[in-house]
């Protein structure tokens, strides 16, 4: 049994705390460095096969464009099909990232298509965008992003009393992937907590589609 000097001066380190803030990753993702500089920030993740964007935080989805893949996506149209997929969420966001390295008006698109898309994207889709430099910054959005979000949900949980149905609602959405509304869908449907967890992924898969593999993980 290894000896411990109580009398000793030295202060033990203190490991640092990991926030209880997560973020879901999607499995794309594994690539990038985001998700170890989110570890080195504190911030928990776990990497899924998510059924749109790159990020889920709380109840917004994310999706991550460098700035070569955002021009590539918007020939091949490939961002539309993305954007009409984040509609399942209230809340989106979209990360350009790569200001630092690349020209956003030089290159294959013509400044005044990509003005447009930018436009288009803000005004039409309801998307916001953040500008971000590198893999790093980019992080430290979402970090930001994930406290703040986790703050607020707690601080509204505090001040507010809420019905049983409510309460109900607010444990399902604690889980990745699972917003006020296919809490509400999933309450509906099986009536309570107990039934959902206890239900088959089948019948899950039946009701909220891909979610429900996510969702199964955690029970």
């Amino acid at each position: 049994m290894p000896f411990h000097n109580i009398f000793s001066n030295k202060k033990t380190k203190k490991k640092r705390p990991v926030d209880s803030a997560k973020i879901l990753v999607d499995n794309h993702e594994k690539n990038s460095l985001i998700p170890s500089i989110l570890s080195k920030l504190g911030i928990e993740y776990t990497f899924s096969n998510l059924p749109t964007g790159d990020y889920i935080v709380n109840d917004i989805v994310i999706e991550r464009k460098t700035i070569p893949d955002l021009k590539s996506s918007i020939i091949n149209k490939r961002i539309l099909f993305q954007f009409k997929n984040m509609k399942q969420y209230l809340k989106r966001l979209l990360i350009i990232e790569g200001t630092s390295n690349f020209d956003l008006y030089n290159g294959i698109i013509h400044e005044n298509a990509l003005r447009g898309f930018i436009l288009s994207t803000t005004l039409e889709y309801k998307i916001p965008i953040i500008f971000t430099e590198n893999e790093e910054d980019s992080a430290k959005y979402l970090a930001v992003l994930a406290r703040k979000t986790r703050k607020a949900s707690l601080s509204l949980r505090a001040k507010q009393q809420f019905t049983d149905e409510e309460q109900k609602q607010f444990i399902l959405e604690g889980f990745p992937n699972i917003g006020p509304q296919t809490a509400k869908k999933l309450l509906a449907h099986f009536k309570s907590i107990k039934n959902i967890i206890n239900a088959d992924e089948k019948d899950l898969r039946k009701l909220i589609g891909r979610k429900a593999e996510i969702f199964s993980r955690f029970l």
